[in-house]
């Protein structure tokens, strides 16, 4: 979780676009396109490694969908046959994991709506609090000239009793709590985003929305979490 915990010191991220140098991208397509044709020869050992790579990380993006845990893993298990059976269509527009998640994905949504819990992307729906602002208004200034200005400043996010304690076990487990009650849409964003370092252009393809919309989200389910962190900080709450 080292990777949460750095997108939540100082302010909240901006975004920024995530770009590799050529020679590290050329690279990397020539990798991909070798492991691709080993998996159309049915090498099983590249398979096998293809699953180690991505599995946990398809399983906590399914929990983004789902609530139960076996269901999750049966949205998994049904992931993989789905990149069994449609490897041969693979076009390559985008990465192998991107068209791996995406499956996962789609697989999840099916398996969301027939357990009721789909949440659809199209309209940005104000029951995932649209209008709470981002920093809690308590903290400015009201009246007077310094109207607008902090009235007391966030507690610093240095490399002192912050991090140390967002690193701790119980930190690690308030932040996976806190993530975990974010609304699904929410949820599913920062998972992909903060957790499992997908560029902002694969969370678009995979999540099929647009890169405001993906911004929009991001931002919302960011202030969230921070908002519980600094409570975490401040000692004012537990994990359950």
């Amino acid at each position: 979780m080292r990777q949460v915990v750095a997108s939540f010191e100082g302010a909240i991220a901006i975004e920024e676009q995530e770009l590799q140098p050529d020679a590290l991208a050329q690279q990397a397509d020539s990798e991909e396109l070798r492991l691709l044709a080993r998996l159309r020869n049915g090498d099983e050992a590249a398979f096998a490694s293809l699953v180690d790579r991505h599995h946990n990380a398809l399983l906590r993006l399914a929990m983004a969908h789902v609530s139960d845990r076996s269901i999750a893993e049966e949205v998994v298990q049904e992931t993989w046959i789905g990149v069994m059976e449609g490897l041969d269509r693979f076009e390559g527009r985008s990465s192998l994991k991107t068209w791996i998640f995406r499956i996962l994905t789609n697989k999840a949504k099916t398996r969301g709506v027939r357990e009721s819990r789909h949440v659809s992307f199209s309209p940005l729906a104000a029951d995932d609090g649209s209008d709470e602002p981002a920093v809690d208004p308590s903290q400015f200034q009201t009246t007077g000239h310094w109207a607008g200005y902090w009235s007391s400043y966030p507690q610093p996010w240095d490399d002192n009793t912050p991090e140390k304690l967002l690193l701790s076990k119980e930190g690690t487990t308030f932040l996976e709590q806190a993530i975990e009650a974010l609304p699904p849409k929410l949820r599913q964003i920062i998972v992909m985003r903060d957790v499992e370092g997908l560029t902002s252009e694969e969370a678009c393809n995979v999540l099929g929305i647009s890169e405001t919309n993906q911004r929009v989200l991001l931002h919302r389910a960011r202030s969230r979490v921070r908002k519980a962190l600094e409570k975490y900080i401040a000692g004012g709450v537990r994990p359950a």
